[in-house]
């Protein structure tokens, strides 16, 4: 048992706890982690970090490293381990002693070996942090090393490493010349909020992906299921920060009598013969209503919170892992740090985000047992039973499946890489070689100015009609009438009845008087529209204002004029016509006769009758207004685009060099 001393010793392992040893064989991966790092800290590195995931026995690697780190000097005898919580304390403490019992385990005690092990938040006590003299340590280890970006862990490590920048620019006790040695672990070694690792970390020498490991039955068999649910996420909150939702925002949504009804339902079905199902909720209020919820249904469910007292939380754990009861729910808690290994089901009630935090959730389960009879772990998640938000993680999200075309119901690890490959296959892409997803593209067809880029009309309706119809975004269509007024047809929706299907209405609004007069007598040249048809079928529409235009429009002979191939069309525009798209590109009527090759001007003053008009109609019509509109979502869906894009990579873990950028 372990005894903690509250004022000023920390934590310390009475001398008969030590008296036996557990004999420890590492397992490959872990001899060749333990490898990667000795070897790059002697090639230079001394600030190195290790990814391994959840139950691969990243605490048993960090002391095996720490006892092959050589002494730098005749006083660097003591290590340093770092930890988050009281928890992660007390289990590297107990490692500590099975592994090394000869080593002393405290805060303050000399001896041949000393590892000492503190939280954060005790160092973070100028008290406390002033006792560690850098040269005085051959080795520094952080466990769940993603936090050590945070300005309170930079507090800590600026003290040891004159190259990490303390947070508020205070100066540093490190000595230049003296490197101690600073490896991070962490099952997730990446961060969304955006905080760079690289201030911390050179590089990463090691990292073995959860999937990899199970693939290498180092962690267990594990079973996929997938409940569909009416989760509409598309009005809840995202934080800026980290990108995820914001919980008391989630909460409203997924903490509801029917989704809770719906996990209790799922669980009976699904996992009621598990022997330990761990549950991630939302917040405090959620772990209490579901907890209630199993209860009402006969099920001895418990629930541990941030505030749960520590005796309380201890027994509760103690208890859960000698089966005394099934279910345990949580938030916020039992993602990091987590010894259960006997944990055979866990379920995600709690959409996210964030890649790293689902891996974290998921994890929990995923340690070996088979002393407690433990064959493989389900994985129940919840999906929205509607494409309402992208981004968020799931179990089929996190195989590059699409969760809304897929249904997973007690799958292998096999089956969902059989069915990813097939996915790919079917999208004609070569497995072995996926290519980079593109990045979001905008089509500028509603840009007035785009004559030479983009034909004014579609192919559908350049298929329907020989007219020159100028499409205005995509539920307007225009057809000038050579002076004589023009014909639209729009897209028409009741905005009273949603389920009213939307139609085609057609019509022609005759010319009264010319523009020059209507500008001077300060009227509208146009008179009241007229309807010329009304249709549920674009077709038939524009082939009724096509025959419309013929007989009431633009009669006999002048009809020709309609055409898209029409001779007029292909003259060369007039000078007003020059002048008035100009004035869109801010030009001058003097720019325009300005012979460089490809500029604005150019093109502007070799450009033909037809090309004018469709631009004139087009900026009319409110084309410019709908294009300034389109590249304003644009820029929004952009800019949304690559913080989505940062975040993905934030994410992504790989060998190699960090960047402080």
């Amino acid at each position: 048992m372990l005894v903690q001393f509250i004022r000023r010793r920390g934590w310390y392992v009475p001398w008969q706890y030590r008296r036996h040893s557990t004999a420890i064989t590492l397992r490959p991966y872990q001899q060749q982690c333990i490898d990667e790092c000795v070897d790059a800290l002697a090639t230079g590195a001394s600030r190195i970090g290790v990814s391994l995931p959840t139950g691969s026995g990243k605490t048993t690697v960090f002391i095996s490293l720490l006892s092959r780190l050589p002494q730098v000097n005749e006083h660097g005898k003591r290590s340093l381990i770092i930890v988050s919580s009281v928890e992660l304390a007390r289990q590297s403490a107990e490692q500590v002693v099975r592994m090394f019992p000869h080593w002393s385990v405290e805060i303050e005690q000399g001896g041949k070996h000393v590892a000492t092990i503190a939280t954060y938040q005790t160092l973070n006590q100028p008290d406390r942090i002033k006792k560690f003299k850098p040269a005085a340590l051959k080795g520094i280890i952080i466990d769940e090393a993603h936090h050590a970006a945070a300005p309170s862990y930079r507090c800590i490590l600026s003290h040891f490493d004159a190259d990490i920048p303390h947070p508020d620019a205070l100066p540093t006790a490190a000595d230049p010349a003296h490197k101690v040695p600073i490896v991070g672990f962490s099952a997730t070694f990446s961060r969304h909020d955006g905080l760079k690792l690289g201030v911390v970390f050179e590089k990463i020498v090691y990292h073995k992906d959860f999937l990899a490991m199970i693939k290498d039955q180092w962690l267990c068999p594990v079973r996929f299921t997938t409940t569909r649910a009416d989760l509409n996420l598309a009005n809840v909150t995202v934080n800026s920060r980290t990108g995820d939702f914001n919980a008391t925002s989630l909460a409203h949504v997924v903490n509801t009598e029917m989704i809770n009804t719906l996990v209790v339902r799922t669980w009976l079905e699904r996992a009621a013969t598990r022997r330990s199902t761990l549950i991630f909720c939302v917040n405090v209020a959620h772990v209490v209503s579901l907890t209630q919820a199993f209860r009402q249904s006969g099920i001895d469910a418990r629930y541990i919170y941030a505030k749960t007292p520590a005796p309380e939380r201890k027994a509760l754990i103690a208890a859960f892992k000698a089966g005394n009861f099934q279910v345990l729910i949580n938030c916020a808690i039992l993602t990091e740090g987590a010894d259960i290994p006997n944990i055979d089901c866990v379920m995600v009630v709690r959409p996210t985000r964030s890649r790293n935090l689902f891996a974290q959730m998921i994890g929990r389960g995923m340690r070996l047992s088979p002393e407690s009879g433990k064959e493989d772990c389900r994985i129940i998640d919840f999906v929205d039973s509607n494409a309402r938000v992208a981004g968020v993680i799931s179990t089929p999200s996190l195989f590059g499946l699409d969760p809304n075309e897929v249904d997973i119901n007690d799958e292998s690890l096999e089956w969902m890489k059989r069915r990813t490959k097939d996915a790919i296959s079917s999208a004609g892409y070569d497995a072995e070689n996926i290519p980079n997803p593109d990045t979001v593209t905008y089509i500028d067809y509603d840009d007035p100015l785009s004559f030479l880029k983009l034909p004014s009309d579609s192919p559908h309706v350049r298929s329907l009609s020989n007219n020159a119809w100028i499409v205005i975004g995509e539920q307007k269509f225009i057809l000038e009438c050579l002076g004589q007024g023009f014909i639209k047809v729009e897209l028409m929706k009741d905005l009273e009845d949603a389920e009213k299907e939307p139609y085609w209405k057609a019509t022609f609004t005759p010319a009264s008087v010319d523009k020059t007069t209507a500008y001077q007598l300060k009227i509208s040249p146009y008179m009241r529209p007229r309807k010329v048809c009304q249709s549920l079928s674009l077709d038939e529409a524009i082939k009724a204002c096509d025959t419309y235009a013929k007989a009431k429009a633009v009669r006999g002979p002048m009809a020709k004029g309609l055409l898209r191939n029409a001779h007029w069309r292909k003259t060369p525009a007039t000078d007003s016509q020059k002048i008035i798209v100009a004035k869109r590109y801010n030009l001058s009527a003097q720019d325009i006769g300005l012979d460089v090759a490809d500029s604005r001007a150019s093109l502007i003053s070799k450009m033909t009758k037809g090309q004018a008009a469709d631009i004139i109609t087009r900026l009319k019509h409110g084309a410019l207004g709908l294009h300034m509109q389109r590249m304003k979502e644009a820029k929004k869906a952009r800019k949304i685009y690559d913080r989505e894009t940062q975040r993905r990579l934030r994410e992504t873990v790989m060998v190699g060099q960090l960047s402080d950028k």
